[in-house]
């Protein structure tokens, strides 16, 4: 282990969860954490910050133990070199825009004068100088999100953490923002971690994700790693591929979900079989040729994205469709009324559970 960056070993039980999470943050690099709710972010996240101590687990930035119960080595979260922005940014009402984001420096010893003349200089650097007088109901969201992270970011931590920052703004400033964080994360030299349960902020921010689901870790890596080998049903619904588990003997795979698919490249033993969207071909009669993956199933959920609409479909395999908005309307899919799938072998991929 080296001296420099994050490296947590984070074991909490708390209520229902089991949190056992090993993490490593290289300075200059965004590690997002990604999971559906209740899966251990946001405990993950109060333990590093210090608000909440670890079972058991050691936590050490840069060569400093933050945390070990083994030796009782504690560092109280106002000593440590870490800022949080918090999901709804916790911003004193009282304050302005410029005292709050001067807090943190007055907290830590600088001069009443000095503090708010950085805290300036932050808030022309967020585009919000104008702002600087105006109290936090006098804020939009967005600007009470630069505000926040203007704070966070003025404290100088050597470890930023964010909490679902995006999620509380409207769909069509999140754009904005996201576009704008990203920017901010980039100019920002320390290590940070971003706490999500959206794809797309994870995607965007991060440069590494790492997707927890009821306290583990399931699978971590670059986008690309996670999108090609989705290692649970929740990566794949995530990455928008369909991800079935079975038992293969060579060009055949017996699939736990009901059913079988024949394979173009032969593969042994328990696999992951991943079959995209847009692979799936729906038919109102059985295909001419009878291609050797096909079935029936029945229309359960439609969803309109843009000209295209996904089908979930219940059968023996149960799988999710990708057609345009004129085939499920000559398919008259909201009807209900069963269809043929048909996937072809080539347009199947394996690999080992």
């Amino acid at each position: 282990m080296t001296d420099t960056g994050l490296h947590a070993e984070v074991g909490v039980r708390l209520g229902l969860l089991d949190l056992a999470l090993d993490l490593d943050v290289a300075a200059g690099e965004t590690v997002a954490l990604l999971g559906p709710n209740g899966s251990g972010k946001t405990t993950a996240l109060r333990c590093l910050a210090g608000l909440l101590p670890v079972d058991t687990g050691r936590i050490d930035l840069d060569g400093e133990t933050l945390d070990d119960p083994a030796t009782g080595a504690w560092v109280v979260p106002e000593q440590r070199r870490v800022s949080v922005m918090f999901q709804d940014y916790l911003l004193f009402p009282h304050l302005s825009a410029l005292d709050n984001v001067a807090f943190g420096m007055r907290r830590s010893g600088m001069s009443k004068g000095a503090a708010r003349k950085a805290a300036g200089a932050w808030l022309d650097r967020m585009g919000l100088g104008s702002h600087a007088s105006a109290r936090p109901a006098a804020l939009s969201g967005g600007q009470a999100q630069r505000v926040a992270l203007a704070r966070a970011l003025a404290a100088e931590p050597r470890l930023l953490l964010l909490d679902e920052p995006l999620p509380a703004l409207d769909a069509g400033t999140r754009v904005e923002m996201r576009h704008d964080l990203r920017e901010h994360l980039a100019a920002f030299t320390g290590l940070r971690v971003l706490v999500t349960h959206d794809p797309v902020d994870a995607f965007a921010l991060a440069d590494r994700v790492v997707v927890l689901e009821a306290g583990r870790v399931v699978q971590q890596g670059t986008i690309p790693e996670i999108a090609a080998e989705p290692r649970s049903r929740y990566v794949a619904e995530l990455v928008g591929v369909n991800l079935l588990r079975g038992e293969a003997d060579g060009a055949t795979v017996d699939l736990d979900a009901g059913g079988s698919l024949t394979l173009a490249e032969p593969a042994h033993g328990a696999v992951w079989v991943l079959v995209r969207p847009a692979a799936v071909a729906l038919y109102r009669t059985r295909p001419d040729g009878s291609p050797r993956n096909t079935w029936q199933a029945t229309p359960a959920g439609l969803d309109l994205r843009d000209d295209r609409v996904r089908v979930r479909l219940v059968g023996a395999p149960p799988i999710i469709a990708e057609v345009t908005s004129a085939a499920a309307s000559a398919l008259d899919l909201e009807s209900g009324t069963p269809v043929w799938v048909a996937v072809k072998a080539t347009e199947i991929d394996t690999y080992p559970v």
